[in-house]
């Protein structure tokens, strides 16, 4: 348990990308050694920063109704590990924040993952963890590769973000509310029972 301990504190340390962060380095992540399910999303948002909760905000509200999950089950670390792509906000750009940095994932995520041998299912959310994970497994589109996510089980599951930003993309895919959530609050419930 040392070691996992170091690392955390290694982790939560971290200035690797300091000089591009608008507001600092802040990690932002929560997993633990029994951790069952791992989320891994793109990077915390302004407030998620401010308040260092990860999904503290409307993507996370929509990410639990998905799950169907209340807050203490979510943020209970021996039931669900939440590890971003990048652990601090990485600051906005035209149509939003910036992507997660790059130096995140490749230092970080290997070690943390040998550190939670009891993850079952890997909840992939967003195209930056779609492509870091899935790599040439991955279909040609976010939307293909959501919607053929039974071939990435029972090791991962593909989920859109829970952005407001995408309900657009929501509205035009009704096969994602009718056939992949059920889908995934029935594994969910199944791992965390």
């Amino acid at each position: 348990m040392d070691n996992f301990y170091n690392l955390i504190r290694e982790a939560k340390s971290c200035r690797l990308c300091e000089s591009h962060l608008p507001l600092g380095p802040n990690p932002v992540f929560s997993i633990h050694p029994q951790s069952k399910i791992l989320l891994i999303g793109q990077a915390p948002g302004t407030k998620v920063h401010k308040t260092g909760i990860p999904w503290n905000d409307p993507s996370g509200d929509e990410l639990r109704r998905w799950l169907d999950v209340d807050k203490a089950q979510f943020y209970d670390p021996k039931l669900f590990g939440i590890m971003p792509m990048g652990f601090c906000y990485p600051g906005r750009g035209k149509g939003g924040d910036l992507p997660p940095r790059p130096e995140c994932a490749p230092t970080w995520h290997q070690e943390m993952r040998d550190h939670m041998p009891e993850v079952k299912l890997t909840i992939l959310i967003g195209q930056y963890a779609l492509k870091y994970y899935l790599g040439k497994d991955k279909k040609k589109t976010l939307t293909e590769t959501v919607k053929n996510y039974e071939t990435y089980l029972p090791e991962f599951l593909p989920l859109v973000h829970p952005s407001p930003r995408n309900l657009m993309w929501r509205r035009r895919n009704p096969w994602f509310e009718e056939e992949v959530v059920p889908s995934l609050r029935e594994r969910v419930h199944d791992l965390i029972k």
